[in-house]
């Protein structure tokens, strides 16, 4: 599992947003491992992410998308 298959699959999924749990999930792959790729590709600014909702709410996880 490589950052190139996670940038990849958000590429072909531009207008969506995914947790890191359902990339995995999608890819047939380590939760760990998406994690490990989706925070160097946060690290380049290579995609898109946010908190999913208000600060304070919920679970402290990000969600993401192909950053255009």
């Amino acid at each position: 599992m490589g950052q190139q298959e996670v940038y990849t699959f958000l590429k072909k999924n531009k207008n969506k947003w995914f947790t890191s749990k359902d990339i995995a999930n999608r890819l047939t792959s380590s939760l760990g491992s998406v994690t490990t790729c989706l925070k160097k590709l946060r690290d380049s600014s290579s995609v898109s992410f946010k908190y999913p909702n208000k600060q304070g709410q919920g679970k402290n996880f990000y969600i993401y998308k192909f950053r255009e």
